[in-house]
């Protein structure tokens, strides 16, 4: 039987990718969970809207609340300081935490208690106790609790220094500004204590934070590094770091989260689905890794996805120039249907074909895939063969047009195919 997963608050970058990571597991079943309206609510089937803020005093018995009214079994924190909340209520919470101990996540939270642990060990960036002990520009302010780049400004002179503390409600740290290249290396540390996978990955290009271009580094010191994170803080699962490189190329340790990265996807294009992993190292299941030998670069922009909000039960379709496009299948389109096949929704194929429909479908391997088929003649208008709670699929506008005149149902042109999935 699968395992009931939530994912809170799924709408996060890093829910997003847990969603990618997970959706196609034999063994987990994927429910997400927010607090306000997110992304989450169109990627995720089930989703679980207004659950209460972290610092809600309710919050705790509203999710042992959802916890038994859903089934679930396992709960991914995908945001810091839900990380760090569910460490400490983890014995008061009826479903297990897919993360590490209290002690690592409450380090990890405070970039001050993080480079205080491990100054003595690791590079990290020089801290400046008061601004009049800055002695060099530019420096970085950082809060001290945070992620992403939200509330971080590279600062070129004393009087900008001077304007952001007297204007900030954040704890702000002033740190040795770091100017060269940054890597994040992600690690796996099983339930024994092992790190089974250390991999870096360059951040070529950032947005708000998030490494929308990556490609694949390696060095000795990240897994020398890795080692004494680990040994320190007893990590358990998929967990991180972050590394820049100073003007000499020497690095300095910008944060260690022990939790799942937005762009862990970077290693899952290497066969390194480290969420999944995560969760059966969560079940004390032993598991093994291996990386495919081949080279990755990674790019991504903003991306959209649509709910239209209209009941189905059958799907019209045509095939020349919209099923099968410059003799190829439509990949995108035929994948939708795939989709609504799954939903139990009707197929029907209508077209003037010239020749006999089923000839071409078997020639592209499709040739059961119709629930039927509407063979017309040149004189017959598609628009009198389609009933009500359906739409239509077709390229030709003239053909929509009359369709959506006399059956009222949608119409969709090939290019329109991205909003129905």
């Amino acid at each position: 039987m699968k395992k009931n997963v939530l994912v809170f608050p799924c709408g996060s970058e890093i829910g997003l990718e847990v969603y990618r990571a997970l959706k196609f597991s034999k063994d987990f079943h994927l429910i997400g969970g927010s607090s306000v309206s997110d992304h989450g609510e169109f990627v995720y089937e089930d989703y679980i809207d207004n659950i209460p803020f972290i610092d809600d005093e309710r919050f705790i018995d509203k999710l042992n609340c959802i916890i038994r009214e859903y089934g679930i079994d396992m709960i991914i924190p995908a945001h810091d300081s839900v990380v760090l909340k569910l460490a400490q209520y983890s014995d008061k919470i009826d479903a297990i935490i897919v993360s590490s101990n209290l002690y690592a996540c409450d380090i990890c939270r405070s970039k001050k208690k993080t480079y205080d642990l491990f100054k003595d060990v690791l590079p990290v960036p020089i801290v400046y106790n008061s601004i009049d002990d800055v002695d060099e520009f530019p420096v970085f302010l950082k809060p001290d609790v945070g992620q992403g780049a939200k509330g971080t400004k590279k600062v070129n002179n004393y009087e900008e220094l001077k304007f952001y503390f007297e204007h900030s409600d954040d704890d702000l740290l002033i740190l040795e500004y770091l100017p060269n290249d940054e890597y994040t290396i992600d690690c796996f540390t099983d339930y024994n204590g092992n790190i089974l996978y250390c991999e870096g990955r360059k951040r070529n290009r950032i947005s708000n934070g998030i490494s929308v271009s990556s490609i694949a580094v390696s060095n000795d010191k990240f897994i020398e590094y890795a080692r004494i994170i680990n040994e320190k803080l007893k990590m358990n699962g998929a967990w991180f770091f972050q590394l820049k490189e100073r003007q000499n190329g020497e690095f300095g340790l910008l944060e260690i989260a022990p939790r799942i990265a937005g762009t862990m996807e970077f290693q899952r294009a290497y066969g390194v689905n480290l969420p999944l992993l995560s969760l059966y190292n969560s079940l004390n299941i032993p598991v093994s890794i291996y990386k495919n030998n081949y080279e990755v670069r990674m790019d991504r922009a903003l991306s959209t996805t649509f709910k239209i909000l209209y009941d189905y039960d059958r799907v019209y379709v045509d095939l020349d120039d919209t099923l099968i496009v410059e003799n190829q299948v439509n990949y995108e389109l035929i994948s939708f249907l795939y989709k609504c096949m799954n939903e139990g929704k009707r197929l029907i194929l209508v077209t003037r074909h010239a020749v006999d429909p089923l000839l071409t479908l078997e020639k592209f391997k499709i040739y059961n895939f119709f629930d039927e088929i509407i063979h017309l003649d040149r004189e017959s208008n598609k628009s009198d063969y389609i009933y009500d709670n359906s739409i239509f699929i077709d390229d030709s506008h003239s053909e929509r047009v009359k369709v959506y005149k006399k059956n009222n149902i949608p119409v969709f042109d090939v290019n329109m195919i991205d909003t129905l999935k």
